[in-house]
């Protein structure tokens, strides 16, 4: 296992805000040790640029971070602290808060395995708990693999229901995907797809457009355009292909209108994203998981950006997934990590 260049470990009373007012605090996390993540994570901070943004606290158990070292070929700065509220160096040196989840045993490498999901799970909790403390203004994670997640004991769909958990947040949160200046949410996301059609209810509708036009104006966009798409293809085709377009989500297009939103639809799914990629909306709200997926990450997969939505602190990531195919190769790029995390940069900065 590679050595990681640390020095003693430091502990501080609890700051509670961002950098006292200057830059945010971002918890980073190096994603599942079988896939790309820690040569991603590992990549990213290793730009003085990237660690000057913002006061990184990186989590990780030093198995993690030794693998991401070692296959990425590069050493991190970075000073061991005991705590999440440890102070900020200030020297370009990260803060690695590090639990011996692993007791130093690496887990195989490209494929989905009990251990690495414990490790990715315990460091979730531990950002959770920070940002639950409002010891970190934002979330940043290389990619995690849900397998893994669930082997390591996960119930809940995917990790951004377990965060909506682990932060006490009510209501309806969603997956926003980012490519470029186009941003998507979806009514449901990770359901099989025989259970979609009952989930499309006019207020699932509602949900799903507000939380993204409210993301939006956080992120600086003044008046959101946001297309919506049907569940059908043709969106319904006057429905000889099904109902759900006139009798649910046109109306609720409509109710939205009426309140002043610049919702439009609902469209075929099959063409939207031509007029979206054109730049004539701001967003596209999908019914289900692929109907938007396989658009973004056709336009941009290697720069996609995964924003879970609804939460406390803005939760990024690449929209890439663990990719086992070249773990270990030391071949991943980094250009969605490093997306990923400007975005959680700004938007923490904003709030």
């Amino acid at each position: 296992m590679a050595a990681t260049n640390t020095a003693s470990s430091a502990s501080a009373s609890p700051s509670g805000t961002a950098a006292a007012g200057r830059r945010p605090r971002i918890a980073f996390l190096l994603g599942d040790v079988g896939g790309v993540g820690p040569e991603m994570g590992v990549k990213l901070l290793a730009d003085a640029a990237v660690r000057a943004a913002a006061d990184v606290l990186l989590i990780a158990d030093p198995v993690v971070l030794a693998e991401g070292e070692r296959v990425a070929g590069l050493k991190l700065p970075v000073q061991r602290v005991d705590r999440a509220d440890a102070p900020a160096l200030g020297d370009g040196r990260i803060a690695w808060l590090a639990d011996d989840v692993l007791r130093g045993t690496v887990p195989a490498l490209a494929q989905s395995t009990t251990e690495a999901g414990r490790a990715a799970l315990h460091a979730i909790t531990q950002a959770a708990a920070a940002a639950r403390q409002g010891h970190v203004q934002g979330i940043v994670f290389a990619p995690l693999n849900k397998h893994s997640l669930r082997m390591a004991g996960m119930t809940h769909e995917d990790e951004l229901r377990y965060l909506q958990e682990m932060l006490a947040v009510p209501g309806f949160v969603c997956e926003f995907n980012i490519t470029g200046n186009l941003w998507t949410s979806r009514v449901t996301s990770h359901v099989p797809l025989k259970d979609v059609a009952p989930l499309i209810t006019g207020p699932a509708v509602r949900n799903a457009v507000l939380i993204i036009d409210r993301a939006l104006r956080q992120a600086g966009v003044a008046k959101p355009r946001i297309a919506v798409t049907g569940l059908n293809p043709h969106a319904g085709d006057g429905g000889s292909i099904g109902m759900e377009e006139i009798e649910v989500i046109e109306p609720a297009v409509k109710a939205m209108q009426a309140e002043g939103l610049d919702t439009r639809g609902p469209f075929s799914p099959d063409t939207v994203f031509i007029a979206a990629r054109r730049g004539d909306y701001d967003a596209v709200v999908s019914m289900y998981h692929d109907q938007g997926q396989i658009a973004m990450k056709l336009m941009g997969f290697e720069r996609g950006v995964t924003l879970h939505g609804g939460l406390p602190v803005p939760v990024t990531t690449p929209a890439s997934g663990s990719a086992f195919d070249i773990a270990g190769k030391g071949v991943a790029r980094i250009d969605g990590m490093r997306a990923a995390f400007e975005l959680a940069v700004r938007m923490a900065g904003a709030r």
